[in-house]
């Protein structure tokens, strides 16, 4: 069987995070920073996975009958290893293989910064296992795949990530629970932003459950939150399709402030969306599940001020663009 590489993006989520676990409106959009997987298959059952800058050196992850053992020569297991491990696991059985197999993993993006690099690094592994051991998986079956692990090692998850990971371009998510639906969505419209991360105290997982937390407890509420973001998604959505970047601006931030009220952003994120807005931005917000990660700040003719100004807050700083293209795969010679 041949050398394979397969890649996925990362994204960002314009609208609608945490509301669209609860069968709200969200709309993603990849960036041009991808988790790169390649794989070489391998004559006994061990998989061996290299994944330096995603912060698991050492890390062998072996087959022995139906029981998966992940150790580590030396470091803390972070939580990409869960994902991993999930989705080498759950491909296999999918396929009802179980082949070793030696996966390189390198990301051009932090882990846990809101940027879908778990997403990235499960859909882009589902791709390469499956095709260095000669299988052709379609996007609709990685998507799948990618959701099943993410939901696997989250507890709670909605298939926006892996969805975009797969698919590539912007994203309309609606659904509840098992049943989602994605539409894709034209966007002509440049969106000059800029990204900014500070380190996460919590993590994704974390934050899910602190949100279901509060729900639970204050569902009428909650719900209302909810229901807000949902209605300012869907009046983003018209304004993508219009190209209007002022009103697209004012949504981030009201998106913002509703996310805020869930409790899902802190001081840092909370500094970096009004340091951006001072800055120039006619927007800004957190993406991703919050915690700690990453804000976007849409700022036409203001990308050198806003970058400059978050930089001295933030522990990086990139421009990315929107809309890249979703996963695929290479087979080397």
């Amino acid at each position: 069987m041949p050398k394979v590489v397969a890649t996925a993006p990362g994204k960002v989520t314009l609208f609608g995070e945490h509301a669209v676990v609860y069968g709200y409106p969200a709309i993603v959009t990849s960036i041009d920073r991808r988790v790169y997987v390649t794989a070489t298959p391998r004559n006994d059952n061990i998989i061996n996975i290299s994944a330096y800058d995603l912060k698991t050196p050492g890390i062998i992850v072996t087959y022995k009958g139906s029981e998966v053992f992940v150790t580590t020569d030396y470091g803390k297991s972070l939580s990409a290893v869960s994902y991993l491990n999930k989705a080498v696991d759950i491909t296999a059985n999918y396929l009802g293989i179980k082949r070793g197999i030696d996966l390189k993993v390198k990301s051009e993006m932090p882990v846990g910064a809101g940027l879908g690099t778990s997403a990235a690094v499960s859909v882009a592994t589902i791709a390469a296992y499956a095709s260095a051991h000669g299988y052709s998986l379609s996007k609709d079956e990685i998507s799948e795949l990618g959701w099943r692990v993410e939901k696997e090692v989250q507890g709670l998850a909605s298939p926006m990530d892996t969805s975009i990971a797969t698919y590539g371009g912007f994203l309309k998510l609606v659904g509840e629970r098992n049943e989602f639906h994605k539409e894709k969505l034209e966007v002509k419209v440049e969106i000059p932003a800029v990204i900014a991360y500070v380190e996460r105290s919590k993590s994704t997982k974390e934050m899910v459950l602190k949100v279901k937390d509060l729900f639970e407890r204050h569902k009428d509420v909650v719900n209302g939150i909810f229901r807000l973001i949902g209605e300012v998604t869907e009046e983003a959505e018209e304004a993508l399709k219009a190209g209007d970047l002022r009103t697209l601006g004012e949504l981030m931030n009201i998106n913002h402030g509703l996310l805020d009220a869930l409790g899902v952003s802190d001081a840092r994120l909370n500094e970096l969306v009004h340091l951006a807005r001072v800055a120039g931005a006619l927007g800004s917000k957190l993406t991703g599940a919050g915690g700690g990660g990453a804000i976007i700040a849409l700022a036409p003719g203001k990308l050198n001020e806003v970058e400059t100004t978050l930089g001295l807050r933030a522990s990086i700083t990139l421009r990315a663009k929107f809309g890249s293209e979703g996963v695929k795969v290479n087979i080397m010679d």
